[in-house]
């Protein structure tokens, strides 16, 4: 199948108030296992490829991203490539010419102003590339060891006059919300600020993103999901499963040499993660949430 386009899928979404879920792969292992669990309940998906992940392939784009261009090719469900969490203005430029379609722009670590000029700038840029561009406002917290943000500091949270400014003045196409959770967790304990998310989709005229993603429970997600998210940024999730089934599997084969052995198990733990995680987001948003958030 021919690659999809991030923006297409994310509109399709947010017109049928479901959410594409995008997960962030860093090895072929990763890929393999979002298509397939994509594949088993037939829904669309986004790969992304962080600059974390990057960095840890020595800093070469091309490798992965070409690997994962070629596996997208042969799905049987549209799958889109997306370039995550860029700050290297180097590696946004290389993003057209390696198969990606959309790009999430981060410099929300910059005060205001110059997160807005930065983002300005790339907007610009890719604009010209026929690139969809996504951003962040507010500070989600937890990548690279940082702690969550205090929920009452100043700029902890997405503010909807600021981010209905922002996106006017950078013209964004997405806009990824502080609204309560965090990354890198690996318990499903957070719990969204689902009335600042309503403010928010009410605020906005773009799609919304959620990131930080994996430690919500399915409730939550779905009640992001009908209160206006349209794409939902998974990668902890799939760290854990992959782990813990590799890490069970050799307690019990210590004798175990084989990559192959253990790399299948951990594939076939992140794809039925893959797949519940898909199912939940695509079916989730027309559901009243168990919780009763509207």
């Amino acid at each position: 199948m021919t690659l999809a386009a991030t923006g297409d899928l994310v509109a399709a979404a947010a017109a049928a108030r479901s959410a594409v879920a995008a997960f962030n792969v860093i090895t072929l292992e990763h890929v393999e296992a979002v298509i397939a669990g994509a594949e088993s309940v037939g829904a669309p998906v986004v790969l992304q490829v962080s600059e974390n992940a990057v960095k840890f392939r020595y800093g070469r784009l091309l490798p992965l991203a070409r690997a994962t261009v070629a596996a997208a090719e042969r799905a049987a469900v549209p799958v889109a490539l997306h370039l995550d969490h860029i700050q290297s203005d180097d590696l946004l430029r290389q993003a057209p010419g390696a198969g990606f379609s959309s790009v999430m722009y981060d410099a929300a670590r910059l005060p205001y102003e110059e997160n807005l000029a930065a983002t300005h700038a790339a907007v610009d840029w890719a604009h010209a590339q026929g690139i969809w561009i996504e951003a962040e406002l507010g500070r989600i917290g937890g990548k690279d060891g940082e702690p969550p943000p205090d929920p009452h500091a100043p700029g902890a949270r997405t503010d909807p006059g600021e981010a209905a400014a922002f996106v006017a003045d950078t013209g964004v196409d997405a806009l990824a919300v502080a609204v309560g959770s965090t990354h890198a967790m690996t318990t499903r304990t957070a719990a969204l600020d689902h009335g600042l998310l309503k403010r928010l989709s009410a605020a906005l005229d773009v799609p919304l993103v959620l990131h930080g993603s994996s430690g919500l429970p399915d409730d939550e997600l779905t009640a992001a999901v009908a209160g206006g998210i349209a794409k939902v940024n998974i990668g902890t999730a799939l760290n854990a499963a992959m782990t813990g089934a590799i890490r069970s599997f050799l307690a019990e084969h210590p004798e175990a040499v084989d990559s192959r052995r253990y790399l299948g198990v951990g594939r076939e733990a992140m794809t039925r993660t893959v797949a519940r995680l898909v199912s939940v987001l695509r079916d989730g948003g027309g559901r009243t949430p168990a919780h009763g958030t509207p």
